[in-house]
């Protein structure tokens, strides 16, 4: 092995300062040129300890009991807590998390056992900082046996549980006029819990949070559709899902059938945001599901189940002549197709951090790129990564983005000094120090006789120094650290700075060694050396400080000659004032000139500035988009919620989508078919965004019944020519609004009365008029006399901005007190009250009677999910509220959504939360040195402080402090 001061160093080859003299010496003075050079520790042992987490969700709660109306076979058993079980009990002692680490340990103890020289050990723990229980696997034998083993385990187990869940219609499981659920739908899910190896449970109507846009309230309604809960590992629920939409198509008048296809070829086929799907789709008339992209990743499969065919594409259509036609589509598409192949090489612990944690990431590059990425099976010894596509401009960015997600994987080597004389560690001590590391750390620990080495995230890594740093055995001996950071090539002139001036003066300040190595086709390694704790944590931490911030956005090219000015004169004049680096690329530039639109509208000003100066990156951004017309202001997204089922109506008038995409320069992307979501993106200029959404509103209809209670006067009322010919006229000229008189035959008062039905429908973007409609109706009642009694569907009436909500506190007969609010069930404000009380009480209690519902009524008896107890908030404790609807709501009340800068095809990649705090290396609070506390993220883009807008006739961006939708707006401005 090469000696330190023979590696690659910073300055790529220039000379340097003298690096000291070698020899390990913790007090020695330390000159500005840098700290004394590392020793190489010696060859390892074969034996070797290995430490890992198994990402169990133990944090996975059941169902609330209340809502369940039908459950699989033990379904309730697994994911409910026992009767006698107090009402505090975790989450993580539900019976089903306790079988899977029960079987986790059972195929520990067999690895021990058997004859090979291997050891597995399983430490289940509660952290102080973690959501709930750890378990952590320590291996211990020889380097190749402890892989197969982690790899055993790894695929033998199932791993990261989830519920994903399907709305359907309560009309098509439940005759709801007799009570009770329909054999048919209860058999098929059952077929298919014992098919896929999946828990299904029939649950209720949800209560969704909706926000009053007038004062901001957050109240609940009750959606209409009910709920199909699937609860398994990754592979297995997704093709449970699937077969029950594929049923719920069956269920609605459709025919089933399948083609192959190869599954590498898939996202190929369904083309950049899944655009040739949803032609095809549209001009069929069919839904396509596609199989999950990563079948082959991933090996596990429950006991006695079946997994999905890879290569098998479900395709479901009203006949049979529109399903050949989807065929002949999609293998049209495919003998046109092209195929680039890249291959890069990632080391194996970042390929197992991304398949563990990171797919959903995954799979957004590669819809967005319209690309497949090729991993090896999860734990194998591969480490090489396949990206196919059909152009190259395609493939690099996916590259890119992966490799850009594969940097985030942080490494570092504890090599201590142990004199002979003194000996090691006992076996179950090192089993528990490891333990105990990766519990408090989530990363990954190997230890080999005298070195430990660390792999994860990089506050997984960070933490685990943290751990380390405050072990006896550790702490006491003399030792050496070794932090390794992986960065793009493109930020090498940027990091190390002119002539190594930034690196040279960490290495003087910190008392650190770094050393630029590895450099390869994309990325490179920044290697940070230490010989104590204190010195890595002050060295690392400058080290991020100068490493990248960036954000980036989108400005239409027109605009860049502006911006740039005459020589640049412009933009050097914000680069210099605010210290930030800025690029711009024109279509020409991406490849893209002449193509379809998604590649000019990615993301083409890059703006980059070391983390310590991230707060003025928004500042330059907010000086380029003054420069910018309104109409073409920067790219938001904002998310609107239409029932899955109506997609397919929307998307037979895709030309019409098309044409209103060109009218306001904005993008509506629909979910993939298999996702089942109703959530539709549009993305476009800040001020084009609200107008495309209410004009897309305007093509989805919605529909709000009145139940009233019938009398005579009411019935004769609305028979007549008054009503007939001249209100409801009115209503729609006037109010955009259509009424229908229905008479309900099932639906009865409190006191078994007969009812009258009014159902007004209207588009989802007149819904406001909803009221006015109803009004003004029964203003015309009060004229006739008639005084309507209310049985459901009631709109409350708007809170005043009087004193009126005080009145209640004065104790005085001379004023007047304020009604309570009424219960409602409509679109505009929805409230769960009285009347949802009841409904429920007739629709699901009828469900569970014992000659419906006997077998699950015994279990609901039996049984309780104390994770759902009354004494939890829906807001606190519930999983009735889910949290992806409040970001949803969220979104659509701001113009500005999150985006990130790292890439620049307008991918989403969430950032990782965590700072290199104090906190990650043990501050604590007896007056430590903060001074080193850095608020932002290494090599993620920091989140940043507010800003004050310029007064410059712009409305302000999202993170603006006086930012907001300044009114409405009439069309576009120029």
């Amino acid at each position: 092995m090469r000696h330190w001061s023979e590696r690659m160093s910073p300055n790529l080859g220039m000379s340097r300062p003298n690096m000291g003299m070698p020899g390990i010496n913790p007090h020695q003075k330390v000159t500005p040129q840098g700290a004394p050079p590392i020793s190489t520790p010696q060859p390892a042992d074969s034996m070797i300890y290995y430490s890992f987490n198994v990402p169990f969700s133990s944090d996975l709660a059941g169902p609330n009991t209340e809502d369940i109306l039908h459950a699989t076979a033990d379904a309730v058993m697994r994911w409910t807590h026992p009767e006698d079980a107090p009402d505090d009990v975790p989450v993580y002692e539900l019976p089903v998390h306790a079988q899977n680490l029960a079987h986790l340990r059972k195929l520990c103890k067999d690895i021990t056992q058997s004859p090979l020289a291997i050891e597995a050990h399983v430490i289940s723990t509660v952290p102080k900082n973690a959501r709930g229980q750890v378990t952590t696997v320590c291996l211990c034998g020889p380097a190749e046996l402890v892989r197969q083993s982690r790899e055993t385990i790894l695929n033998e187990t199932p791993l990261s549980l989830r519920c994903t869940t399907v709305d359907i219609d309560g009309d098509l499981v439940c005759n709801l006029a007799a009570g009770v659920l329909k054999k048919p739908v209860t058999d098929a899910l059952d077929d298919i819990s014992v098919y896929c190896g999946v828990d299904i449970f029939l649950l209720g109507p949800k209560l969704t949070p909706v926000v009053d846009g007038l004062n901001g309230d957050v109240e609940l309604r009750r959606d209409q559709r009910w709920r199909v809960a699937i609860y398994g590992d990754i592979l297995s629920s997704e093709h449970a899902k699937t077969r029950v939409l594929i049923h719920i198509d069956r269920l609605l008048g459709r025919i089933v059938d399948a083609t192959r296809l190869e599954l590498s070829v898939h996202q190929l086929v369904c083309g950049r945001n899944r655009k040739n799907i949803k032609l095809i789709e549209s001009s069929t008339n069919t839904a396509i599901y596609f199989p999950p992209p990563f079948s082959q990743v991933y090996q596990y499969c429950p006991p006695n189940a079946k997994r999905r065919d890879p290569q098998e594409i479900f395709i479901t259509g009203e006949n049979p002549h529109s399903i050949e036609m989807a065929k002949l589509r999609l293998h049209e598409i495919l003998s046109h197709m092209r195929l680039l192949v890249k291959d890069v090489t990632l080391a194996q612990p970042k390929i197992d951090s991304i398949l563990l944690g990171r797919m959903d990431k995954v799979r957004k590059i590669m819809e967005t790129n319209g690309t497949f990425i090729v991993f090896p099976t999860l734990g194998s010894k591969q480490n090489l990564v396949r990206v196919q596509a059909i152009e190259n401009l395609h493939a690099e960015r996916t590259v890119r983005e992966l490799m850009a997600l594969a940097g985030q994987f942080y490494s570092a080597s504890w090599w201590i000094a142990q004199p002979e004389t003194r000996q090691l560690p006992s076996a179950n001590d090192i089993r528990t120090m490891l333990g105990d590391i990766c519990a408090n750390s989530d990363a990954d620990v190997t230890f080999d006789k005298l070195t430990f080495a660390i792999t994860g995230s990089d506050e997984a890594v960070k933490d685990a120094l943290m751990v380390m740093s405050q072990i006896k055995f550790i702490a006491q001996s003399q030792y050496q650290i070794r932090v390794k950071i992986e960065l793009a090539n493109e930020h090498k002139e940027f990091v190390s700075g002119k002539k190594n001036g930034k690196i040279n003066k960490i290495m003087g300040q910190s008392n650190v060694q770094i050393i630029f190595d590895n450099f390869g086709e994309y990325n490179f390694n920044i290697d940070v050396h230490a010989h104590s704790y204190d010195s890595m944590k002050q060295g690392l931490t400058l080290v991020e400080q100068e490493m990248p911030a960036s954000i980036s956005f989108h400005v239409p090219d027109q605009y860049h000659k502006r911006i740039i000015g005459i020589g640049g004169q412009h933009i050097q004049r914000i680069m210099k004032k605010h210290s930030v680096f800025v690029k711009f690329s024109n279509a020409m530039d991406r490849g893209g000139l002449g193509r379809e639109d998604d590649d000019n509208r990615v993301d083409n000003v890059i703006c980059r500035t070391p983390a310590r100066n991230a707060q003025n990156l928004e500042l330059v951004k907010s000086e380029i988009l003054e420069m910018v017309d309104r109409v073409d202001s920067e790219f938001t997204s904002q998310t609107v919620n239409v029932d899955r089922l109506y997609h397919r109506q929307l998307l037979t008038r895709l030309p019409e989508i098309e044409n209103l995409e060109k009218k306001w320069n904005c993008k509506i992307v629909f979910p993939s078919t298999e996702l089942a979501s109703d959530e539709v993106t549009i993305t476009g200029p800040q001020w084009q965004v609200p107008m495309c959404v209410d004009e897309f509103l305007g093509m989805v209809p919605d529909n709000h019944e009145l139940v009233l209670a019938k009398s005579d006067a009411l019935a004769q009322f609305l028979t007549s020519p008054e009503f007939v010919q001249g209100i409801v006229p009115k209503l729609k000229s006037q109010h955009q609004v259509d009424v229908s008189v229905q008479e309900k035959a099932t639906e009865q008062t409190e006191d078994g009365g007969p009812t009258v039905s009014l159902l007004w429908t209207f588009t989802r973007n007149n819904a406001g008029a909803l009221r006015d409609a109803i009004d003004y109706l029964q203003a015309q009642f009060t004229t006739a006399g008639i005084e309507p009694v209310v049985v459901r569907g009631a709109l409350p009436r708007p809170k005043s901005d009087t004193f009126e909500e005080s009145l209640p506190f004065f104790n005085s007969k001379l004023l007047q007190h304020a009604p309570a609010p009424i219960a409602t069930d409509s679109p505009t404000k929805q409230a769960f009250g009285d009347d949802v009380a009841r409904e429920r009480s007739t629709i699901f209690d009828r469900l569970r009677k014992p000659g419906s519902m006997s077998s699950i009524s015994s279990f609901l008896d039996r049984r309780k999910n104390s994770s759902h107890s009354v004494s939890n908030s829906l807001f606190k404790g519930s999983s009735n509220v889910s949290k992806s609807s409040l970001i949803s709501i969220e979104s659509t009340r701001s113009f500005n959504a999150d985006r990130n800068p790292w890439n620049d095809s307008g991918v989403n990649l969430a950032e990782e939360d965590g700072t290199w705090s104090a906190r990650s290396f043990g501050t604590n609070g007896n007056g430590g040195d903060h001074k080193l506390a850095v608020p932002h993220p290494g090599d993620a883009t920091p989140r940043h402080n507010t800003r004050q807008s310029a007064d410059s006739g712009r409305p302000s961006t999202s993170h603006s402090t006086n930012s907001g939708y300044p009114g409405p707006i009439l069309g576009p401005f120029r």
